[in-house]
């Protein structure tokens, strides 16, 4: 009989620049190998409904482990107000986000029964910085859910300082599976297709859905933007993507 017991806790994890930053792990109770995922959180923050997602992978069979990307920006500060530094600095910087996922990654490696296969997956802001670490790192899956800025500059107007990194596109180390709103204007569909086709073109394994009547931000339960139809169709695919790539034995070279 399966068991939907976790051990879910705050902890604290060596991220980039071996700054020690905050992280939230949650851990099946369960006698067999696990896969592991490392939620990246939306802009808004490392907030109750994020948390809620590391605890729902962790029910499914997962281990899973969310660094607190804002934390540098405002210590021990309410999500909303670490959310507002981090974007008063322009954004996470990329190669941070690169170091922290990174050692997000390592820690979920060295649990004892994690099988060494990880993913990561991404909300909004953290869409992006899904695809930018497994452009970066050695993974085994990744998943997009409506990163803006991968293939268009972000306007003016917004304060950031991301870039485009559409060019990242031919290190690719893993299958992506990319989730997205018709009615998102970032990305847009037209930015979608041009991710998809340069995808394609590199012989990238990837497989993109996209939901008519959604727009950005449709997995998320506590906001207007909330779309429960693609949320659920989006978590049949996120469920059956990383059982095909997360579990089994650990992959070579990690």
């Amino acid at each position: 009989m399966s068991s939907d017991r976790i051990t879910a806790e705050s902890i604290t994890i060596t991220g980039y620049g071996d700054d020690q930053i905050e992280a939230y792990l949650a851990v099946p109770d369960r006698e067999q190998p696990y896969g592991g995922v490392v939620v990246i959180h939306h802009m808004p923050g490392y907030d109750a409904w994020s948390k809620e997602i590391v605890r729902t992978f962790a029910v499914h069979g997962y281990a899973s482990l969310m660094p607190n990307l804002h934390y540098r920006e405002a210590p021990g500060a309410s999500p909303d107000d670490a959310s507002a530094a981090s974007r008063a600095a322009g954004g996470v910087p990329d190669q941070r986000l690169v170091g922290d996922v990174a050692a997000a990654a390592a820690h979920l490696r060295a649990l004892p029964d994690c099988n060494g296969r990880i993913g990561t997956i991404g909300y909004c802001s953290g869409g992006r910085q899904s695809f930018l670490a497994a452009c970066s790192l050695p993974l085994q899956a990744a998943v997009d859910c409506y990163g803006a800025f991968v293939v268009a500059k972000p306007p003016a107007e917004s304060g950031s300082k991301v870039t485009p990194i559409l060019d990242l596109a031919p290190n690719l180390s893993c299958p992506l599976l990319g989730l997205f709103g018709l009615e998102d204007k970032y990305p847009g569909p037209d930015e979608v297709a041009a991710l998809d086709a340069e995808l394609t073109r590199l012989g990238k394994q990837h497989e993109f859905h996209s939901f008519e009547g959604a727009g950005h931000a449709f997995f998320a339960v506590n906001r207007p933007a909330y779309r429960p139809e693609a949320a659920m169709q989006g978590w049949n695919h996120i469920w059956e993507f990383f059982g095909r790539h997360l579990t089994g034995s650990t992959p070579a070279g990690v």
